[in-house]
């Protein structure tokens, strides 16, 4: 295991900063966690709200199964400990999105105990810096409506579609000691969500948000005061709460001030945390067990059909493509993202051999992508078309500079690989006569290179390589160029 080094520099020395995560991800599920309402995104305000998640006097909750099933088999993709006993408790407080003057959690009896996740520091050397941070409890609640206050000029409205929609409450250890590290174990716990199927990760739509617990102390003391930086929702913004709050701590520090453990939010456009209002304590809540609803008990049968459930997990993946000769750099870009892996994994059974395919896929199918802005999962290319394509290099039919031309027209028409070269006449050629012919030419037109060459400047060879693959429109066997121009050359 190995840490990033990341310290603040001030007037009296360097300080560390220390942080934990909180993190709000969204179960996949049809229904929220106590009632049969719909999840679907993007519905008209208050059009998804049962009975219960209204809190109509009488309307009793009853636990979603789903929702459970896809918390445990979370817990499972991370190692954690299962708690066959579990219990909800109510956790009080007023606010105008909450019609039950409470929220439905666990505190004291979660539904998955403790558990790691690793990430790597580097993603260019993934295995040769690794870090486990800790995960202290993954307990199930329901999310609270949502007020909107720019429907009107001087009133707000409450939405209550997200009302009762279940949450997985992801709580870290404070073992991250720099923004990295916490970005690293986002996208690293985005990634195992979207893997398992249990939450789809998406930031942009509330589906996975953030708390961000930081605190700062000199290299060796004890932990610090902490704040707690609300609802950021995505990796680049969250490493941006962590820095902005870490230096403010320590010049409040360095001034002789103190910090107050308090809620704080983030402003996205200034990159600031501001003050929200003082930071509760659990008692402040007055939690207790919920009498509406029994504790959960699992039994075996439920947990083995949750552990049967689970797929190849990233880093379990990620071993096996470095185990077929792909680096360790590539098999990590492949499985950063579920789509990813699944598209490369239904290349692979196509019969495509691993190395190459990887090198295209990361580097020219990825690149495409970027450059249009579409993700795998919409990529102009299919996976049978990837496949004719890496198979007519496989064979000598294309070379690779041929191959990224035939790609850039498979963007552009649709069309196969194949068909592009008949059509095309983008054929790679071996023929020996020819190629001599044109290498003849290239060494008459360039006098005084010939002469540089063999008078020890050696580095031109890629010069006169160059200068044939041009005249060839980049058709010849590179392989055959170089042997009949260092015969030419000898």
């Amino acid at each position: 295991m190995t840490e990033s080094t990341y310290r603040i520099q001030g007037a009296t020395g360097e300080w560390e900063v220390v942080i934990g995560l909180e993190v709000h991800a969204q179960v996949t599920s049809r229904a929220k966690l106590f009632s049969g309402a719909a999840t679907a995104f993007g519905a008209e305000p208050n059009t998804q709200v049962s009975l219960i998640d209204a809190a109509m006097p009488g309307m009793l909750p009853v636990p979603n199964r789903e929702c459970i099933r896809q918390a445990v088999r979370t817990g499972m993709a991370i190692d954690a400990q299962i708690n066959r006993w579990s219990r909800f408790d109510r956790k009080n407080y007023f606010y105008a999105d909450l019609p039950q003057g409470y929220q439905i959690s666990q505190l004291y009896h979660p539904l998955v105990g403790e558990g790691a996740i690793e990430i790597a520091l580097d993603e260019k050397d993934p295995e040769g810096s690794v870090k486990s941070i800790g995960v202290e409890r993954i307990h199930v609640e329901q999310d609270a409506g949502k007020l909107m206050h720019d429907q009107h000029p001087t009133r707000s409205y409450v939405d209550l579609n997200r009302s009762g929609v279940a949450l997985m409450e992801i709580v870290s250890r404070p073992d991250m000691r720099s923004p990295a590290e916490a970005g690293a174990y986002l996208r690293k716990l985005r990634a195992i969500l979207r893997y398992v199927g249990s939450c789809d990760g998406n930031m942009e739509e509330g589906s996975m948000r953030a708390d961000v617990n930081v605190s700062v102390r000199k290299v060796g003391d004890e932990l610090g005061t902490r704040t707690e930086t609300k609802n950021v929702n995505s990796v680049r913004f969250v490493m941006a709460a962590i820095e902005y709050e870490a230096k403010r701590q320590v010049s409040v520090l360095e001034d002789g001030g103190r910090i107050v453990q308090e809620t704080r939010l983030f402003n996205v456009e200034s990159g600031t945390t501001r003050s929200m209002r003082s930071k509760e304590d659990a008692h402040d809540y007055r939690y207790f067990p919920d009498p509406d609803l029994l504790p959960l008990e699992l039994d075996e049968a439920f947990l083995e059909e949750c552990r049967a459930s689970l797929p190849e997990l990233p880093d379990a993946k990620r071993k096996r493509y470095e185990g077929l000769g792909i680096s360790a750099y590539a098999a990590n870009v492949l499985t950063a993202e579920v789509e990813a892996a699944r598209w490369f994994d239904a290349l692979l059974e196509t019969g495509a051999k691993p190395v190459p395919a990887a090198n295209w896929v990361t580097s020219e199918l990825f690149g495409a992508l970027n450059r249009t802005g579409k993700g795998i999962e919409n990529s102009p290319v299919s996976v049978d078309q990837a496949a004719e394509l890496l198979a007519l290099v496989a064979d000598g039919t294309l070379s690779g500079s041929l191959a990224k031309q035939v790609f850039e027209v498979m963007l552009e028409t649709g069309d196969g690989a194949a068909r592009i070269v008949e059509e095309r006449g983008l054929k790679q050629t071996s023929d020996t006569g020819a190629i001599e012919a044109v290498i003849a030419g290239v060494l008459e037109k360039n006098p005084n290179q010939l002469a540089q060459y063999r008078g020890g400047k050696e580095a031109l060879f890629g010069f006169f390589v160059g200068q044939t693959m041009k005249a060839m429109g980049g058709k010849a066997n590179p392989a055959v160029v170089n042997d009949l121009l260092k015969k030419a050359l000898g």
